[in-house]
């Protein structure tokens, strides 16, 4: 069980995923600054209820289950306002968690293993073609890899890596984001956003 750092945010953030931060909060400031200095990663947990800028009557309830987020690039083209761009990295079980100084949340949590590295059965190979068209379409409309909402290396041949990316791209509920991330098998998180967009018919 370790102790680190925690950013409650709306989305939920998945292995691989990208999260883009814009931070002029002081609890938040200084905790970045800290990890951009350690080489540390923090914790991204979703807000189930809350807000995510700091409110006197506070309130926030924190999901169970996150992803540590490693920082990748920083500016700070102010002196009280840092932006980053962060790479999901593993995920955790929230055991506890309590503000600290000036309100920032600290958490004690119990790593989970990392998802096996699965090919996609043949009876899902459609998401993992239909995300490599939307992949494709980006590319060839000239979009630099800085703005893509994915970033490579483009694992379409895994199914947790194309399962994780559709549960980010599509409208998905918080609910049920939080269910999926907290499955063990990715087969069958990539069973559930398949079944998702054939019973809606996002797949041609």
């Amino acid at each position: 069980m370790n102790s680190v750092p925690l950013f409650p945010l709306s989305t939920t953030l998945f292995p691989a995923g990208l999260l883009t931060l814009r931070i002029f909060e002081v609890r938040y400031l200084d905790m970045i600054r800290k990890c951009i200095a350690d080489k540390t990663e923090f914790g991204v947990v979703t807000l189930i209820s809350g807000s995510e800028v700091r409110q006197p009557q506070g309130g926030e309830e924190l999901a169970t289950v996150g992803t540590m987020a490693r920082i990748d690039e920083w500016t700070a083209p102010m002196p009280a306002l840092l932006h980053l761009r962060c790479t999901g990295t593993s995920r955790f079980h929230l055991l506890s968690s309590a503000k600290a100084k000036y309100g920032l949340w600290m958490g004690t949590i119990l790593p989970v293993a990392d998802d096996p590295l699965v090919p996609i059965p043949a009876s899902l190979q459609r998401s993992a073609d239909a995300l490599g068209k939307i992949i494709a379409q980006l590319q060839k409309d000239g979009v630099p890899v800085s703005e893509m909402p994915i970033a490579p290396p483009f694992r379409l041949d895994e199914s947790a890596w194309v399962a994780d990316r559709w549960c980010e791209l599509l409208p998905l509920g918080t609910e049920e984001k939080l269910r999926l991330l907290a499955l063990q098998d990715p087969v069958w998180r990539l069973e559930c956003v398949h079944k998702y967009m054939t019973d809606r018919g996002l797949m041609s």
